[in-house]
């Protein structure tokens, strides 16, 4: 048999050191795990706050039947970064509160917001921000003189 001469510090280290192993994996087994639907508002968030923006077109507003027996509502928008072409989707069921989706024209320009590094990740409606337009962008008419007279565009005319 050997004799094992251990210092009472040897001891009081091994100790501590089973007791933070074992407390991190009772913490990784009973932690609160996040629902799918706050990773989705964190993933909303994030782009709302560092998101560049870019012109997209919004294509369809379509409803899927889920498995709960409702219906979940998608929007389907095209945007083009450095030339390439993204078409995506995103679920706004959540967010009829702050979206119509039947006031959400098909084929109007909207804003999209994307991740920079993954042009992928992209949202069109948040919480506290929307890209989508109500209607068309209107240009200012400006009266045209009488189109036959130049006199206005010579030099020296007041």
């Amino acid at each position: 048999m050997i004799a094992s001469n251990y210092n009472g510090w040897q001891i009081a280290a091994s100790i501590s050191a089973v007791a933070t192993v074992a407390s991190l994996a009772v913490w990784l087994v009973m932690r609160r795990r996040p629902t799918a639907e706050e990773i989705e508002r964190s993933r909303r968030q994030f782009l709302v706050q560092s998101g560049r923006l870019v012109d997209g077109t919004l294509l369809d507003v379509y409803e899927i039947a889920g498995e709960d027996g409702g219906a979940r509502t998608y929007l389907l928008f095209s945007y083009r970064i450095a030339g390439v072409d993204y078409e995506c989707s995103q679920e706004i069921t959540a967010l009829r509160s702050i979206v119509d989706p039947a006031a959400a024209p098909a084929g109007f320009p909207c804003s999209v917001r994307y991740q920079p590094g993954n042009p992928h990740n992209s949202i069109v409606v948040a919480e506290g921000w929307t890209g989508l337009r109500a209607k068309l962008p209107q240009w200012p008419a400006f009266d045209d003189p009488n189109p036959v007279d130049r006199s206005h565009l010579k030099r020296g005319a007041q």
